[in-house]
């Protein structure tokens, strides 16, 4: 089959990131063709204000250079627009009657400044804020004129003010509100806001309704409704933009305030998808980068026919990029709903404002105003829709001069730029590896800071902590698997899928391994990723599991233990008595209780195995090293009195559901049904609490010679809540870490926020678990087929 052919009307940010996201999911797959009506290759039209205020040049916001394009064998048409869509026999024709067809189409079109339909709009001098062009004439004019008015006292009105007024400009800001950015702020920080840029230099005319730009051919002033005027040289229309949805219902696509599309971005034609600005999903439509590109995400995979959820809206947040001001928004922000509370902190002595809005005890909605420092942390909160019952909520904003983390605390795993999900981890790696000393190098490198820039304080506080601090948090170099290869673990398994590798021998031969039967440390590894790729390749292997009821464990002196099967560690008088009667019969007289709680009959004969196993006639504990372990619970009255069948019925019914399984090390899981934690939860890989709202899961702790304790997955109001996540924790351990990585490490290494993103998604959860549930029953008979 060849490659579909696929077209993107639009070369702005949402379209393109798309097409980014598909080349990654299947570079190969798809013939690329982008029209852009801007004579310029893609570029990020957030920064434009960036220019404005002389902190970037126009070199530095370009996204994508043709080099880009040809690299990945695009076909880029600037200039050039489409001006027709014929869905019958799929193709696009422009407006230099260019006739390209398609298999699948994205409508990308964006926005179209809104301009004031008054008298004079026409007039030379008035500008709208949109493209490069726009930006350049606004440069132009600040050489020869001096009066400028913006109209709009929105998040681009400002920017754009403020730009003007570094030019050197008498700027007037007319706002037809009774205070700034209405949508994004309540009156409290808006004033605040206000007093800081008048401050600055600008000037406000709120509550004004503007009826007409005065002057002759040329612009010269602008007149209101309540009679009075302001001169102006130069007017600029930041009144807000409207989707740009003129080719789609030219087409008879389905529009309403935008382009309608579900979760998939598809629009009422099958073949035709739309994403970004134009599109209106779910009754929003979004303007902001971090929604558009998480449209393009899900978009990709539609497209790439790769099953997901789809988009399921975004949480709106804002950060104005005026130097000199610290101001973040996100979510719901004002109280209007009789439900609704909140929490304000005002200190007018230090101009610090924050406000955090609550509904059923969870945030909805934040603003910060002078001090910004608790954004992410609150982002993450209000995403996650985290329940803050049990917090003090004052505790949420630390002292003012020390409120947030310091540089140095924030984990390794948070993530810095929302945008473009780029962790401090990946930053503070880019920066020692590649030695960058810039920010605009660090930008180029991991794409931190290069969307809306809200970030880029944060990048430069972690760029001056790198360049200023003797930094503990040294990257790790990625050695090679073992001796035999210079290749690493990560590497070896994309090489194995990529080139389709199936045995031990072919890995080592194709990829070049130095030593031609490899090593103790390499063959087991391989091993395990070959079996954890395609677990039907272990059917195929020599040495399979020894049958379930025939498992023993040899010893030193060529003599067998034997550990018969307690799930939970409960056992009955038929079983006690069985046990009892073969260990006298065949003198096996070393019985031992161990800490497993299981009973192990050491020192059994090898020619006695068979008449043991069958005498027995019961399951055995399987005596595989690396696979989940018998979990310890704690049975005895001895310490409290509290209910310990629900803890001991979750432990046998975890036991049960993974067994037989292979992981990267060996799992250790204790359940304790109460917090006196009998079972030493807290420094398992695995630890479950019994509380009064349910289970508390730890995740990540080690009981060995370096203790460590684990960490707080979360909490499970169920057993059976309980039982979804530990099973989908052990699955994405056993998919994603290193073989011989135990739990801390790998939990270390991903982070733990990033698990918690995992498990916490239920699509990806479910996916999760229906791989378990394959792999469990596929173990289970390839068990029950072999033979000692």
């Amino acid at each position: 089959m060849g490659k579909k052919k696929l077209v993107l009307v639009g070369n702005g940010m949402a379209g393109v990131r798309c097409i980014e996201e598909i080349l990654k999911l299947d570079p190969t797959g798809f013939e690329i063709t982008i029209f852009g009506s801007e004579l310029h290759v893609n570029y990020n039209r957030i920064l434009l204000s960036s220019i404005l205020q002389g902190s970037t040049s126009f070199g530095d916001i370009t996204l994508h250079d043709r080099d880009w394009y040809e690299r990945h064998h695009i076909d880029l048409f600037t200039g050039e627009t489409v001006i027709e869509i014929d869905k019958h026999i799929q193709v696009v024709k422009t407006d230099q009657n260019r006739i390209v067809s398609y298999d699948q189409l994205i409508i990308a079109t964006g926005s179209v400044p809104f301009s004031l339909p008054i008298p004079g709009a026409d007039k030379q001098g008035v500008v709208t804020f949109r493209t490069i062009e726009d930006c350049q004439r606004m440069l132009e004019s600040s050489k020869k004129n001096k009066n400028v008015v913006v109209i709009g006292g929105g998040v681009l009105g400002l920017e754009a003010a403020k730009g003007l007024l570094n030019l050197g400009m008498t700027v007037y800001v007319v706002h037809i509100g009774s205070y700034l950015m209405e949508r994004q702020l309540d009156e409290t920080a808006a004033r605040m806001l206000q007093k800081e840029l008048e401050g600055q230099g600008m000037k406000f005319l709120l509550e004004k309704e503007t009826k007409e730009i005065v002057g002759g051919t040329v612009a010269k002033g602008v007149r209101f409704h309540d009679g009075t005027e302001v001169e102006a040289d130069l007017v600029v229309m930041a009144a807000g933009v409207r989707p740009n949805v003129q080719l789609a219902k030219k087409t008879g696509i389905e529009t309403n305030r935008a382009i309608l599309v579900n979760d998939y971005m598809e629009t009422s034609d099958p073949n035709i998808f739309a994403v970004g600005e134009c599109v209106e999903h779910r009754g929003m439509v979004y303007g902001l980068v971090q929604p558009l590109y998480e449209q393009g995400k899900a978009l990709a995979k539609r497209i790439c026919g790769i099953e997901g959820q789809g988009y399921e809206g975004s949480v709106l947040s804002t950060q104005l990029k005026i130097s000199g001001v610290d101001l973040f928004s996100a979510g719901i922000i004002h109280e209007k709903d009789s439900s609704n509370q909140s929490i304000k902190i005002y200190d007018e002595v230090e101009r610090v404002y924050k406000k955090v809005v609550f509904q059923d005890h969870k945030i909805i909605g934040a603003v910060l105003f002078g001090d910004t420092k608790e954004r992410n942390m609150l982002l993450d909160m209000i995403l996650k829709q985290q329940d803050v019952s049990d917090l003090e909520k004052v505790s949420l904003f630390p002292q003012l001069k020390d409120a947030g983390l310091s540089t140095a605390s924030i984990p390794a795993s948070k993530i810095i730029c929302n945008c473009n999900s780029v962790t401090k981890g990946t930053i503070l790696e880019a920066i020692q590896r590649e030695g960058l000393t810039t920010i605009e190098e660090i930008k180029k490198c991991t794409n931190a800071s290069s969307s809306c820039g809200g970030c880029k304080p944060l990048v430069a506080d972690l760029l001056s902590y790198v360049q200023n601090h003797d930094v503990e948090e040294a990257i790790e170099e990625k050695s090679g698997l073992c001796s035999c290869t210079t290749l690493n673990d990560d590497e070896v398994v994309q090489e194995v899928q990529r080139q389709g590798l199936t045995s031990v021998q072919e890995v080592m031969d194709v990829l070049d391994w130095k030593n031609s039967e490899g090593c103790s440390i390499c063959r087991p590894a391989i091993n395990y990723y070959l079996g954890m790729i395609n677990p039907e390749y272990e059917s195929n292997q020599q040495a399979l599991f020894v049958n379930e009821k025939r498992n023993a464990v040899i010893q030193s002196d060529g003599t067998y233990t034997i550990i018969p099967q307690m799930y939970g560690g409960i056992t009955n008088p038929v079983h006690l008595r069985k046990i009892a009667q073969v260990a006298e019969k065949y003198h096996i007289n070393d019985v031992a209780i161990t800490s497993d709680q299981r009973i192990h009959l050491l020192g059994v004969k090898k020619e006695d195995l068979s008449d043991v196993w069958a005498e027995l006639n019961m399951p055995l504990s399987s005596p595989q090293a690396n696979g989940v372990q018998n979990i310890k619970t704690c049975i005895g009255e001895h310490i409290c009195s509290c209910d310990k069948k629900p803890s001991i019925e979750l432990a046998v019914s975890l036991e049960k559901q993974l067994e037989f399984l292979t992981t990267p090390y060996r799992i250790k899981m204790g359940i304790s049904p109460c917090l006196h934690n009998g079972a030493g939860s807290t420094t398992k890989d695995v630890g479950v609490i019994g509380v009064d709202r349910g289970w508390e899961i730890y995740i990540g702790g080690s009981s060995g010679r370096h203790v460590r304790a684990g960490e707080l997955l979360c909490v499970a109001a169920t057993t059976e809540e309980a039982m979804v996540l530990i099973r989908g924790f052990v699955q994405y351990y056993r998919e994603t870490a290193n073989y011989l990585e135990r739990t801390w490490q790998w939990v270390e290494r991903v982070g733990l926020v990033h698990v918690r993103e995992v498990l916490f998604d239920e699509e990806l959860r479910q996916q999760l678990l229906e791989h378990l549930a394959q792999e469990i029953v596929l173990r289970k008979s390839l068990v029950e087929k072999s033979v000692f």
